[in-house]
């Protein structure tokens, strides 16, 4: 099972769903973590792959 990088939570359990769009190949399903990260998830028939995934708030990128 896969996990949110930056809580821990379950990829398979999200919060809350924040839209869903059908295209031709599937749908396409934006849903909030618990800490707050926005995930793209596409879903193709039985499968759903989390494709996108933005940082929660307040949670800064790394430095170089």
């Amino acid at each position: 099972m896969r996990c949110c990088p930056f809580c821990g939570w379950p990829d398979d359990d999200p919060v809350t769903t924040v839209s869903r769009h059908r295209g031709s190949t599937g749908t396409t399903v934006w849903t909030r973590c618990i800490c707050g990260s926005l995930q793209t998830r596409v879903r193709d028939g039985a499968a759903t792959v989390v494709c996108a995934r933005s940082r929660p708030v307040g949670h800064t990128a790394a430095t170089a």
